[in-house]
């Protein structure tokens, strides 16, 4: 009862601070001399949301940053002892190169998956019925199409769909999961059928972009498809490309939900984030998981920057 009555009063009291708060900005500004007031009212509609970003992200990063250098209780500096014991352990440098696995193939297949679909049924009559097919798994949770999957893998033919069509052959059901190395690229597979359809419909969306009297006066001049795809088509595509790809690269560095689901990292599949969960919540260390975390960061941010700077450059173009 308590807790119902806390989340009336969080949804109740929130309208009410904002609006309040809006009463009040509004109210100083309509005092001051107008020139003061054009500078001052972006900054304060803006400290809301800077106040959240503070207290949400930015000071847990730095906290995060600071408990990387203490031990398991967080009451004495080591230093760099915790890095050191991250690149120095087998179980996480195998959790390095599954994330290396995960970056190059999921980005790979949901990137080309994505734009074959989306060039193949672009500008046909069916069209609509393929993207809402391929984008279904959209409307689930990674958690719950790990659950699918497990149970599609499952080395048993009377649970196991895939076993199930293997016996069938006469053949022996296949350990899917729980085979290294093969049982990564099992996994990654769940994501890519996951992602193509976020692909698809973006890829899609920057090909409706594309002018269609640029690709007929292409054809008339005796281009074939394939020349206009890789000489038009693809061009005008990149920044759209380049936009999707780093969006499933930082999913791969960060992926957690499908491994803890089906694997929980047993069997050779361990990556980053089950590692960093593995260490807090199973171990108790807090400098360890810290450390873990800050070297997610540290691989997610050239990504972060190259797709800045990509959007700045197309901001100038435009």
């Amino acid at each position: 009862m308590d807790r119902i009555i806390s989340a009336i009063a969080v949804v109740v009291a929130v309208p009410l601070v904002l609006v309040g708060y809006i009463l009040v900005v509004e109210f100083i500004i309509g005092r001051l001399p107008k020139r003061v007031a054009g500078g001052i009212r972006p900054w304060l509609w803006l400290a809301p949301a800077l106040l959240f970003l503070g207290v949400f992200l930015v000071y847990p990063t730095i906290a995060t940053i600071f408990r990387s250098f203490y031990n398991q209780s967080g009451k004495n500096l080591i230093g760099l002892d915790n890095y050191a014991w991250f690149f120095g352990q087998d179980s996480t440098l195998l959790a390095l190169r599954n994330n290396v696995l995960w970056v190059v193939f999921l980005t790979g297949f949901v990137v080309g998956l994505g734009l074959l679909i989306a060039v193949l049924v672009d500008r046909v009559k069916y069209e609509g019925v393929v993207k809402s097919i391929v984008f279904l798994p959209m409307a689930i949770s990674f958690v719950a199409a790990g659950v699918i999957w497990r149970l599609v893998y499952d080395i048993q033919p009377t649970v196991g769909t895939l076993n199930a069509g293997i016996t069938a052959t006469g053949a022996s059901p296949y350990p899917f999961i729980s085979t290294a190395p093969w049982n990564n690229f099992a996994l990654i597979f769940v994501g890519v059928w996951m992602l193509t359809g976020f692909a698809m419909v973006i890829l899609s969306a920057g090909l409706k972009g594309v002018s269609v009297e640029l690709l007929e006066a292409a054809r008339v001049d005796g281009a074939n498809e394939l020349q206009v795809f890789r000489r038009i088509v693809l061009p005008l595509l990149a920044p759209t490309i380049a936009v999707v790809a780093t969006t499933i690269v930082i999913y791969a560095l960060k992926t957690f939900d499908v491994v803890y689901v089906m694997t929980n990292g047993n069997f050779d599949t361990e990556v980053i984030a089950n590692r960093m969960y593995k260490e807090l919540f199973n171990n108790g260390q807090q400098g360890r998981s810290a450390a873990i975390a800050v070297v997610l960061l540290i691989a997610i941010i050239p990504v972060m920057v190259v797709n800045v700077r990509r959007f700045r450059q197309q901001e100038a173009v435009r």
